[in-house]
This record gives structure tokens, C-alpha cells and sequence, in this order.
């Protein structure tokens, strides 16, 4: 009969200490202009649930998807100019 200890070795990876690696937060901090766009479009169109959308409202709304489309143009953009330069 084989001791469960001996296996656990085999078994068990190398413990996950729940913090994202250096590479994951660099990741975030780059998509970071567009995660606060979203949130502001999504406080805008929240703003107006529970009750009707005024001119205000609809300007705030296009203006938020405005800056997250430029966002995402400009995370796009670098990461295009990212793959760009490391195959150059």
C-alpha cells in the first residue's frame, strides 16, 4: 500500500499565490485607457435605466462610445506597432 504522501509530490503544482505575474500587470496597464472608457460608457447608459434618455443623456452616451472606440483604435494601433517592430 502506497503512502498518499509520497504521490503528492506527482500531484500537487506549485502553490498559486493569487498576485497577477509582471507580464499580466503590464497587460492590464496598457488596456487601461480603454477599461475606463467602457466604465464610463457604462455609467452613462446606467445613468439612464430608470428613466428616459434627455438630449444630455445622449450626448453623454456618444461622447463615452466615442472615447472607447478611440481607445481601442489606439490600443490597436500599438499593438500592431508592437508586432511590427519585433518582426522587423
Amino acid at each position: 500500500m502506497k503512502s498518499i504522501a509520497a504521490l503528492q509530490a506527482a500531484v500537487t503544482a506549485t502553490p498559486f499565490d493569487g498576485e497577477p505575474s509582471d507580464t499580466e500587470l503590464d497587460a492590464i496597464e496598457q488596456e487601461l485607457p480603454l477599461i475606463l472608457a467602457e466604465v464610463d460608457l457604462l455609467d452613462a447608459q446606467i445613468m439612464t435605466i430608470d428613466r428616459p434618455a434627455n438630449e444630455l443623456d445622449h450626448q453623454r452616451i456618444r461622447r463615452a462610445r466615442n472615447r472607447v472606440m478611440a481607445a481601442r483604435r489606439d490600443l490597436t494601433n500599438r499593438a500592431g506597432l508592437a508586432h511590427a517592430g519585433g518582426a522587423a
